[in-house]
């Protein structure tokens, strides 16, 4: 049981401290740490979706949503990530039971997923610019590409760390350290998931409505 003793300087009130220190496991504040990531990016996404909100409508004479965006490639888009969010829940699972080769599997068809929404994001991108809808074209465009492209930098960054992971387990199998990282990704890809439903709602189907 932890006890505390009061010291103080001259002229100086008594300060306590512990003599017995609770044990801090290693990792311990991993979780905590990565919410706190977690909440700065949402920050960041709010500042991009009120950009959006603020620049929308600022066309400077060029095409709008309903005249540039394709809905029903964006919805396979949608779905290519929301099936990667379920997979990796898959993984998660394997890995509360310890079936390693499951948990590869389910990475990577996971990571398969992520590359085929990328594909089709970038296909979109390059077809925009091509029919010159680029960055640079207005307001609206500037705020879409500077939203839909820092999600699917995201996207990339977390692929990239999953193609880690799965080395990592493949050398060192499921020990805590990897159970904690893969944790931690679980979290950041299920975010990101939360907010591409914020983008397809908010910035496709509400654009090709109005």
């Amino acid at each position: 049981m932890a006890t505390t003793t009061p010291t103080a300087a001259a002229g100086e009130p008594p300060a306590y401290y512990e003599l017995d220190e609770h044990p801090h496991p290693p990792g311990g504040s991993t979780m905590l740490g990565f919410w706190l990531y977690l909440m700065s990016d949402c920050l960041i996404f709010a500042m991009l979706f009120a950009a959006y909100g603020v620049y929308g409508g600022s066309l400077a004479g060029g095409p709008g949503p309903r005249e540039l965006f394709d809905l029903p490639l964006v919805a396979i888009n949608t779905t290519m990530l929301l099936l990667s969010s379920i997979t990796y829940g898959f993984a998660m699972i394997a890995t509360d039971e310890k079936r390693q080769s499951a948990v590869l599997g389910w990475l990577g068809v996971t990571a398969l997923f992520g590359l085929a929404f990328l594909a089709i994001e970038l296909y979109e991108f390059s077809h925009l610019i091509h029919e010159g809808a680029g960055p640079q074209r207005s307001a609206f465009l500037s705020a879409f590409f500077t939203l839909v492209g820092t999600h699917g930098l995201h996207v990339t960054f977390g692929l990239i760390w999953l193609a880690v992971l799965v080395v990592q387990v493949m050398r060192r199998g499921l020990i805590a350290d990897n159970v904690r990282r893969l944790q931690c990704l679980s979290m950041f890809w299920h975010f990101l998931d939360v907010v591409w439903i914020g983008v397809f709602t908010f910035v496709y189907l509400l654009g090709v409505l109005r």
